[in-house]
C-alpha cells in the first residue's frame, strides 16, 4: 500500500532509512492524475527499488489566480492510481511547509524561460523551477520522470540539474495521447463537447503540419485562438485557447 506523507520532517526521517544501494524514482505532479502521469509512475516502478510520487498544486507557477482556483483536486483518486502502480510513497506537503520563506528565495533562468510559455506566462518557470528544486532536494531521487508534453519545462529542469550539479538523472517520457491524438492533460476534462472536438482537430493538425504558417492559418480557420506556434529544439510547439481552456502540445520535426 502507498504510504501518504504530509510532513516534511516525517519524510526526511523516512528518507534516511533508505539504503545507499536502493535506487529511488520520483514523479513530481500537481495531482489530478491521468494516464500520462500513470505512465511515469509505471516507468519509475520498473526502473527503481523505491518509487515516490509528490502531489502539490504550486501557487508560485500560476500567473492566473482563476486558473489556480479551478485546478482540480482529486487526492483520493490520485492515491488509488499510485496504489495501482505500486508506488511506495505519496508526498503530500502543504504550502507552509514547502515555502517557509514565503517564496523569498527563488530559482530563475535567464534565457530559455523567457520564450514560448515563459513569454505567455511571466513568472511561471521561476515558480516551477523553485518547487522542483525543493522537491528534488527533499526526495533525493536517483531518477526523476517528466513528460515530453511539457517540453520546455523538461528542458529547463534538465538544464537546472546540470547547472547546479545535482546527481540526478532526468528521464524524458513520451507524451501519452488519447485515441483522437489529443495529449493527455488535466485540462481536457474542462472542455465542453464542442470544444473537445476542436481540441482533437488541434492535436491531429499538429501531427500533420511542419510549417508553422500553414498550421496557424488552419487553426484560425477552425476558430481556435493561437497563443503561439514556434519551432524550437527541433520541435514544433504550440499553445492555443479553446474557449477558456489553454492547451499546449509539441511534436518532433523530421530532419
Amino acid at each position: 500500500m502507498s504510504k501518504v506523507i504530509t510532513s516534511i520532517s516525517d519524510w526526511r526521517a523516512i528518507r534516511q532509512t533508505f539504503e545507499p544501494a536502493q535506487t529511488v524514482g520520483f514523479v513530481p505532479t500537481m495531482g489530478n492524475l491521468h494516464q500520462g502521469h500513470q505512465s511515469l509512475l509505471t516507468q519509475s516502478r520498473k526502473e527503481n527499488v523505491i518509487s515516490v510520487l509528490s502531489i502539490f498544486v504550486n501557487p508560485a507557477q500560476f500567473n492566473d489566480t482563476n486558473d489556480l482556483a479551478k485546478y482540480p483536486r482529486t487526492f483520493e483518486a490520485d492515491c488509488q492510481i499510485a496504489e495501482n502502480e505500486c508506488t511506495d510513497y505519496v508526498l503530500f506537503p502543504n504550502n507552509d511547509e514547502l515555502y517557509p520563506d514565503s517564496c523569498r528565495y527563488q530559482v530563475s533562468e535567464q534565457e530559455q524561460s523567457l520564450i514560448l510559455e515563459g513569454k505567455s506566462r511571466p513568472g511561471h518557470f521561476t515558480g516551477m523551477l523553485t518547487i522542483v528544486l525543493k522537491l528534488l532536494n527533499l526526495v533525493k531521487p536517483t531518477r526523476a520522470y517528466f513528460g515530453e508534453k511539457d517540453f520546455q519545462q523538461l528542458e529547463l529542469v534538465k538544464g537546472m540539474v546540470d547547472a547546479l550539479f545535482l546527481d540526478i538523472d532526468i528521464i524524458p517520457c513520451e507524451t501519452v495521447r488519447e485515441p483522437s491524438g489529443l495529449a493527455m492533460s488535466s485540462r481536457n476534462n474542462r472542455l465542453a463537447p464542442h470544444e473537445r472536438l476542436l481540441a482533437d482537430h488541434f492535436a491531429q493538425a499538429l501531427q500533420q503540419f511542419t510549417s508553422k504558417e500553414t498550421f496557424i492559418d488552419y487553426l484560425e480557420k477552425q476558430g481556435i485562438s493561437v497563443d503561439y506556434v514556434e519551432t524550437w529544439q527541433n520541435r514544433l510547439l504550440a499553445a492555443v485557447h479553446i474557449g477558456k481552456i489553454r492547451l499546449i502540445d509539441n511534436v518532433i520535426l523530421e530532419t
